[in-house]
């Protein structure tokens, strides 16, 4: 049973350098926004790569992005990065966080998908002192944290978990990544297990397994045949309502999202409530 009694916990295996997990946000805080603390949530980093992949330029990187945008309406800067860099010292740095603030682990990674898709390396030691100071966090302490052998030990274990995909995901192979021998997680991908004993009277799956980027109804349905009796929190009434929520900065897809709208209608009502920075074709929303 999960420690906080929540009927339904989600492993969500993520990496702070994937357009796929960024452009999934806008499912995941609807997801919260939905059922908030009836759902635990755990974070585990995939760790794309140790090293930067050769076959990856920065042209085509930006292509990539472009296209996401266009797809899902993230911002993504368009123009090419600096070079192709490798995730794993921004993952090490979410784990870090995990382990000694698990309050602040979260906001840590998704400022660093901010200054990632801005343009930024995920590499350089300024980089993520900057999103740690934007979390909350001491650059210097965080740093530190890093170097720790609990904290590559706990990194090592969620790459392996990554790397050891449940029977379920086998099963949905053309989700997972990796060579055929050393199949992995892509990202995001979510395993939900039931947590608490169901009603008597209503038979519920035990656990759901969704590998790789997923509309939004496909978790909202894993999480029905988990737990019937979650009360869903019904939608926003307004745009605000949605941005004093989150208490961060929201990119219009994201708050369409939330708020079960369409996006240029909520980019019409942002307007009138919100400060705009602009960010690779779209940008990010903060209430006045």
């Amino acid at each position: 049973m999960d420690r906080n009694g929540t009927p339904v916990r989600i492993r969500h295996f993520t990496d702070p350098s994937c357009p796929f997990a960024f452009s999934a946000e806008r499912q995941r805080l609807r997801l919260l926004w939905l059922y908030g603390d009836q759902i635990a949530w755990t974070t585990h980093l995939v760790v794309l790569s140790e090293e930067p992949n050769p076959e990856l330029t920065p042209e085509r990187l930006a292509q990539g992005r472009k296209h996401l945008h266009r797809q899902y309406g993230m911002p993504m800067a368009w123009s090419p990065p600096p070079a192709v860099v490798a995730s794993l010292p921004a993952c090490r740095a979410v784990v870090a966080a995990r382990v000694h603030t698990p309050d602040r682990c979260g906001a840590l990674l998704r400022r660093l998908r901010v200054l990632c898709f801005t343009g930024l390396r995920l590499d350089d030691p300024e980089v993520i002192a900057r999103a740690a100071s934007q979390a909350g966090l001491d650059p210097a302490e965080l740093e530190q944290w890093t170097g720790e052998p609990e904290v590559e030990a706990a990194l090592r274990e969620d790459m392996r978990a990554a790397r050891s995909p449940s029977p379920a995901s086998r099963a949905q192979d053309y989700k997972l990544g990796g060579p055929a021998e050393d199949r992995r997680y892509t990202c995001p991908s979510y395993e939900l297990e039931r947590t608490t004993p169901a009603p008597a009277d209503w038979p519920t799956a035990e656990r759901v397994d969704l590998p790789g980027y997923r509309p939004v109804e496909a978790y909202e349905t894993a999480i029905a045949n988990l737990a019937p009796e979650l009360e869903r929190r019904p939608d926003p009434h307004s745009v605000d309502e949605v941005l004093a929520w989150a208490g961060i900065p929201l990119a219009t897809a994201e708050v369409a999202m939330v708020a079960d709208r369409d996006v240029n209608d909520v980019r019409e009502e942002l307007s009138r409530v919100a400060a705009f920075d602009p960010v690779g074709g779209d940008g990010y929303w903060t209430l006045r």
